[in-house]
């Protein structure tokens, strides 16, 4: 009886090819990466090319590694190392790359600078082209907003409200002292308020101790510990005073911001790991969208979402040149000056006011919803 054995399929691994394939030709026809490259062949990348200069040695070109940001972006490749090492390994980066093989500092340059003030024109043109083939609309959008917790410190922080208490106190201190001047001041010395007395400011300050250093300097009168706290704060006030103004003109409108990252807001996330409330370092992100495509975004630094709408909606004009005639968003943007606003510029709202769904609610208890009902 003949011993059987297994068959395999022949394999010659140092066997030449006559007609060896082209990487064309390992890439499926219905494939993602032809995707990529159709769309990114078809949109304008003429404010990508004005970031580049005309002397100097020659660069890879900016549709290249466009194609391969985009791409690795979409198959969750976002490593400027592991980018470069795909486009030596991997047959779709291959085929975008046409073999070129840029190293990572070359991708890291061109997402970093070279597209970082380009990106939203190439946003915007992948939007356009997408609204073309009808596959998305600019004039009905839905919005909403997320918070994206920022890489930054969540214990150096600057708050408005501390600045406020300190400045108060240091007020209260130069108070003390001028009243303090004003009793043993000679009649020729009185004053009759200090400089602070309506805004605290460098200015003022150092224009108040030097009126109290005028009058408690030669008054033998003069406690010693006064004079004293009055060296401390010559010494220490001015230079918190710049600090503190330094701090407020980051600060602007926002109550709080991160000393590593001051874009950032101190806000509450969605995801609270610690399950404390505590407030972290964020972006409001807020998100334009149409058949799940995303058609504009805005970030901010403003926790609440009421406040974002008139800005991202100018964002939407100048990328489209008028403002989306329908918009859909939850109660979070529901307010007065927002209603004002949608309707100035003739967009048909879809927007829940704050409190929608207590009114509905205690017309439900109350059974009025149900008459409302009957007579519809």
């Amino acid at each position: 009886m003949a011993v059987r054995k297994p068959v395999f399929k022949p394999y010659h691994q140092d066997q030449l090819m006559a007609l060896p394939p082209t990487l064309e030709d390992l890439i499926p026809a219905d494939h993602t990466v032809r995707v990529v490259n159709d769309v990114i062949n078809a949109i304008n990348i003429e404010p990508l090319l004005k970031a580049y200069h005309v002397r100097g040695g020659s660069n890879y070109h900016p549709l290249l590694l466009l194609k391969v940001l985009v791409y690795g972006y979409v198959t969750n490749i976002y490593s400027s190392r592991k980018l470069a090492e795909a486009c030596r390994e991997r047959v779709p980066f291959m085929w975008l790359s046409a073999m070129s093989k840029p190293d990572h500092n070359t991708i890291n340059r061109f997402r970093g600078v070279r597209l970082k003030h380009a990106l939203r024109s190439v946003f915007e043109e992948v939007v356009k082209l997408l609204a073309e083939e009808g596959l998305l609309s600019i004039d009905q959008v839905y919005t909403d907003g997320t918070k994206i917790e920022a890489n930054a410190n969540k214990y150096t922080f600057v708050w408005k409200k501390s600045i406020q208490t300190s400045k108060e106190k240091m007020k209260k201190q130069l108070d003390e002292i001028w009243n303090y001047a004003q009793r043993i001041a000679a009649d020729e010395d009185l004053m009759p308020q200090p400089p602070t007395a309506v805004t605290i400011n460098k200015e003022n300050v150092k224009a108040t101790v030097e009126k109290l250093n005028k009058v408690l300097a030669g008054n033998e009168q003069a406690d010693k510990k006064v004079k004293a706290k009055l060296r401390y704060i010559n010494k220490n006030f001015p230079a918190n005073i710049a600090k503190y103004e330094h701090q407020e003109q980051i600060l602007g409108e926002r109550n709080s911001y991160s000393k590593t990252d001051t874009d950032a807001t101190f806000m509450r996330m969605k995801e609270d790991h610690m399950l404390n409330g505590q407030l972290k370092p964020g972006y409001n992100v807020q998100i334009s969208s149409s058949n799940q495509y995303i058609v504009n975004y805005t970030i901010h630094p403003n926790p609440t979402d009421t406040t974002t709408l008139k800005a991202h909606l100018e964002q939407h004009e100048s990328s489209f040149g008028h403002a989306p005639k329908t918009l859909t968003a939850d109660g979070g943007y529901g307010s007065e000056e927002n209603y004002t606003l949608l309707e100035a510029k003739q967009t048909e709202a879809y927007v829940k006011y704050n409190t929608f769904d207590k009114g509905l609610e205690l017309q439900l208890k109350s059974g009025d919803f149900f008459k409302l009902l009957k007579f519809a």
